[in-house]
């Protein structure tokens, strides 16, 4: 359990990056029926004739009362910096429920769609958007998706979602992921959620292969991995597992970690470690 000043600073952190207004869109599109499947697009703030796009996946659990609204400040910010920007909305818990973690298989079938419409809506919607150089990007739970979404074509034959080959990104910046669901689950990381998004105890085991991005190695997809090293809500040691499990698999991730922050400045734009991230996409996107 974090100490009593551990727990005030990141409940700080946390008030200072969610407390942000929404920032509206340049336009949203669906790519499904259901009223979550749409993503919204930023357009660079820039003169950029054309820019690299950065696909943004957004955190919260996989919990149903957290919608990519909450991210939409560093959406913006990342648009501010030059960059072409696609926020995906998914399904996210059980129906009517606020405490559940993700849905099987809808969360996984729409983060899948999602990323298999994106060409054709941003050839629509983003004109000045380069899909030769994507980078897609996520935090916590988003940051699991981003991974996962790398490695599409390494889930095991029967998936629905699995992919021919790797899909044709520059890279992916995963910002404090939930990457490692056995380290996750042993830490109970926001209260048992990668459990509940696989189904629950009796689909954990069997589910892991197609959804835990430890698993799932080597993307032979550039992979930096961003991580405050007093992040409570998802501690060091997941991106770690991650990395380890990379570098056992004959892959090299990177890995920055950065002091004296924790979960959420990550995605404030009044942080100074949302600098860092835009920094670290740019270097994979340009």
């Amino acid at each position: 359990m974090p100490d009593d000043a551990a727990a005030a600073r990141a409940a700080a952190e946390e008030q200072s990056a969610l407390s942000r207004p929404p920032v509206d869109p340049d336009a949203t599109a669906a790519y499904g029926d259901h009223p979550d499947q749409v993503i919204d697009f930023y357009a660079p703030r820039t003169d950029t004739p054309l820019a690299p796009l950065v696909v943004v996946l957004h955190g919260g659990a996989w919990r149903a009362p957290y919608d990519r609204r909450h991210i939409s400040p560093f959406a913006d910010f990342l648009a501010r910096r030059g960059f072409a920007v696609a926020s995906v909305e998914y399904r996210r818990g059980a129906e009517g429920s606020a405490d559940t973690a993700g849905r099987w298989p809808e969360t996984f079938d729409d983060v899948a769609a999602a990323l298999d419409a994106l060409p054709a809506l941003v050839r629509e919607h983003l004109v000045r958007a380069d899909p030769r150089r994507t980078v897609v990007t996520g935090h916590s739970a988003g940051g699991h998706l981003a991974l996962w979404a790398a490695a599409r074509h390494l889930l095991p034959a029967d998936a629905p979602w699995r992919t021919d080959g790797p899909p044709m990104l520059r890279g992916v910046v995963a910002l404090a992921p939930i990457a490692d669901f056995a380290v996750a689950d042993k830490l109970d990381v926001c209260a048992d959620a990668a459990r509940q998004l696989l189904g629950g105890d009796e689909h954990f085991a069997e589910r892991r292969p197609y959804a835990d991005p430890a698993l799932l190695l080597p993307t032979g997809i550039a992979t930096t991995l961003v991580q405050g090293r007093t992040d409570i809500d998802v501690p060091q040691i997941v991106a770690e597992s991650y990395a380890d499990a990379a570098a056992k698999a004959g892959e090299m991730v990177g890995l920055t970690l950065l002091e004296d922050v924790g979960h959420f400045p990550l995605i404030d734009p009044a942080a100074d470690a949302c600098a860092v991230v835009a920094e670290e996409i740019a270097q994979l996107a340009w």
